[in-house]
């Protein structure tokens, strides 16, 4: 039997979703939340009117309701278009504040950042003056906090780290790198993006001065996002216009979805723990059950210190892109990596970081579960994935 004929006989009655590090879907509640402030009440919450008025407060509960997961002051919340445009504005408003303030042009960051984080700091130096020092990872894709420490110089104004790596899952010692910046004065930013709907939140525990998050990471629409700013630090507003967000982001805010964001903070937050052990488990089978039918499939990232709904891998002899492309005729939606990566080529940079040989690198496979996944969803994969493999290694053999 073809790949082909193996893969229409095999495919599952409902599509099984495994990329929920790329996007998760509106949870029902949090649309049932929205839909008022889509339909209803749709005024400007700058204006001084009763639309506007209602859209203010709402506007105002969703900003309590962020502050309370995090831990932090209302206050303290900006929100924005997405992860993206968080990471943009803590990188550049902390960078160009300080240059302008005379402190330094250096930043700290690591070598297995979002491109949100690597590129924007590569700008930053290629058209700024802006310098930095990238700090490596092991063979999991940890940073090693000794190393952050040994990088900072007299000129450093900012530690920029990522919290949990989209594409392996590594969760970094976040709170010993931002006790690092506490004690010498220099300001922590962390990219939670993929964090959002499974770890801990409370910024002043995660000893963080700025936190990204991206509302359909965990169940909001896409299109809204949050950036945390501790009180006083200096941050140079990058949007500029009206007063929005208390100066530091100009826009009518998105009330509609600012209030889907807040809601599925708080549902993600209240059933974190329950959840995560339920997706562990199948996690955790996942793994067994990849490894046990390929032998010489690579786990990617720390076998344990991981997001608990993230399964990632190399295996060699297969290209990711043409797996990729028999794993959705065949019913069964994934990735190779950064959702942002879509389409390249060239072997991921994090990869490569963590000493996987480039052409190795190109067969990465990322399976990531969220709340509609079963245990017989991973059973079928399990069933499905060793024969596409074996199959396209004599079809089609990435060699």
């Amino acid at each position: 039997m073809g790949v082909m004929s193996y893969i229409l006989e095999k495919r599952p009655k409902r599509l099984i979703y495994l990329d929920h590090s790329a996007s998760t879907p509106i949870d029902s509640r949090v649309l049932k939340a929205m839909m008022p402030f889509l339909a209803e009440q749709y005024g400007n919450p700058s204006g001084l009117h009763s639309q506007a008025r209602a859209l203010a407060s709402a506007l105002d509960r969703a900003r309590t309701e962020v502050a309370e997961v995090l831990g932090c002051k209302p206050k303290e919340v900006i929100f924005t278009s997405c992860g993206t445009e968080s990471d943009n504005l803590a990188i550049r408003g902390i960078a160009f504040s300080a240059a302008r303030a005379g402190k330094g042009q250096h930043i700290i960051t690591s070598a297995c950042e979002h491109h949100a984080v690597s590129h924007t700091i590569k700008h930053l130096c290629e058209h700024f003056g802006f310098q930095q020092t990238v700090v490596p990872v092991d063979r999991y894709g940890l940073i090693d906090p000794a190393d952050v420490k040994r990088a900072i110089r007299s000129d450093t104004v900012l530690i920029s780290v990522i919290y949990a790596n989209n594409e392996i899952g590594t969760i970094q010692p976040l709170a010993e790198i931002g006790e690092i910046g506490r004690q010498l004065g220099i300001p922590v930013h962390t990219d939670a993006v993929q964090a959002g709907g499974y770890l801990d939140l409370n910024v002043d525990r995660l000893r963080v001065d700025l936190l990204s998050l991206s509302g359909h990471k965990f169940y909001a629409p896409k299109g809204v996002g949050v950036l945390y700013v501790r009180e006083g630090i200096p941050l140079l507003p990058q949007q500029t216009g009206g007063g929005h967000e208390g100066g530091r982001r100009a826009g009518t805010e998105n009330v509609p979805y600012i209030v889907g964001l807040a809601t599925a903070l708080k549902l993600a937050q209240d059933i974190r723990s329950v959840e995560n052990g339920r997706l562990i488990q199948l996690r955790d089978r996942l793994i067994r059950g990849v490894q046990a039918a390929l032998p010489d499939a690579q786990l990617t990232g720390h076998p344990t210190q991981r997001l608990p709904h993230h399964a990632s891998f190399v295996i060699p002899g297969v290209d990711a892109s043409t797996l990729l492309m028999h794993l959705d005729l065949a019913g069964i939606c994934a990735a190779s990596g950064s959702a942002c990566n879509t389409g390249m080529s060239e072997p991921s940079s994090i990869l490569l970081a963590m000493g996987i040989p480039p052409q190795l690198a190109l067969g990465a496979l990322r399976l990531t579960l969220g709340r509609s996944t079963t245990m017989d969803d991973i059973e079928t994969v399990l069933e499905v994935l060793p024969t596409i493999v074996e199959r396209l290694r004599t079809t089609h053999p990435n060699e």
